[in-house]
């Protein structure tokens, strides 16, 4: 039978010290507070019966995953659809950049969104990802580590709710995890939880889409 329950991780505090968006730049990995947080995912779900591990080929959620796949003793399945959404502001330091108007046009549509991958996208491989998993797993839960904007799409999507939002209003925090079952055609989420709260207050987050 399927998987019980899906989890979307997000992965931990990033090793950034210049500030930037850093999207899909490759080999940005996790800080030493980053490892920590990662582990304290893993061990929340340490009396689960996790079967299935999958992440996003950035290095950050790899490194993310290797917990899940220590605890578990599970390979991950690298899933590109669950990488970080495109972004025009990559690499860049993105209120620096919106205020300078050679970038104002980049902003002209906050809806679909103009200045990276259209939510519809994002969530549309996302719930295809989170799917594929669900049957893949011939039994206990299914984990997906990936990226703040991937999960929440997933989040509003499922709860039908519009794409379009206020970024400062994601519930999706670093190492968060966000859980959902199949309840007959569709997919319901039914918990959330932060297991490194106690080290958030300590973290840096800049590098969301």
């Amino acid at each position: 039978m399927p998987a019980n329950q899906i989890h979307l991780v997000r992965h931990g505090e990033v090793h950034n010290p210049t500030g930037v968006l850093y999207g899909r730049i490759p080999e940005f990995h996790l800080s030493e507070l980053g490892h920590t947080m990662a582990a304290a995912a893993a061990r929340s779900l340490a009396g689960h019966d996790v079967t299935r591990l999958g992440a996003s080929p950035l290095l950050r959620a790899q490194e993310s995953a290797q917990p899940w796949a220590d605890a578990f003793a599970l390979n991950i399945h690298t899933d590109d659809r669950l990488i970080e959404p495109t972004n025009l502001f990559e690499g860049m330091h993105v209120r620096t950049a919106l205020r300078n108007p050679r970038y104002w046009p980049w902003m002209i549509n906050p809806v679909r969104p103009s200045w990276g991958e259209p939510f519809t996208g994002i969530a549309a491989r996302m719930l295809a990802a989170v799917h594929d998993a669900w049957q893949a797993t011939d039994a206990g839960d299914a984990v997906l580590v990936s990226h703040q904007l991937p999960i929440w799409m997933v989040h509003r999507a499922v709860a039908t709710e519009s794409l379009f939002h206020d970024p400062r209003k994601r519930r999706c925090s670093l190492s968060s995890i966000t859980t959902f079952e199949r309840h007959g055609d569709r997919f319901v989420e039914v918990n959330y939880q932060d297991p490194a709260a106690d080290l958030l207050a300590a973290s840096t987050d800049l590098g969301a889409v």
